[in-house]
């Protein structure tokens, strides 16, 4: 359970993250509250996660989905450049949280 809750919360953290940019500094109301939400839910399942999950490994997982994920929003709904070498290294990225699933 653990595992599936760090997931949901990597997730979490794009929204928070999107949501942090569309709000233009907290001057948007919807997007300011998105935010408050996404990051409370996003650092409590963190929090829940790393009672039984160890810290390293638990904070790289979190960081890494909410990376990738943030990124590759980006390039699909805000015109980022999609370069090979981006994605070569979002795809090191994911690769890293595999392992530290794996090795865990």
């Amino acid at each position: 359970m653990a595992w599936l809750v760090l997931i949901v919360s990597g997730f979490l953290e794009t929204v928070w993250a999107v949501a942090l940019e569309s709000s233009k500094g907290f001057t948007r109301l919807v997007p300011s509250l998105v935010f408050g939400v996404a990051v409370t839910l996003s650092m409590g399942g963190l929090a829940y996660a790393m009672r039984t999950i160890p810290i390293g490994t638990g904070y790289a997982v979190w960081v890494g989905i909410g990376a990738v994920g943030t990124a590759v929003y980006g390039m699909a709904v805000l015109g980022d450049p999609a370069t090979v070498a981006r994605i070569g290294c979002l795809l090191l990225i994911v690769s890293g949280v595999v392992g530290l699933k794996v090795l865990h």
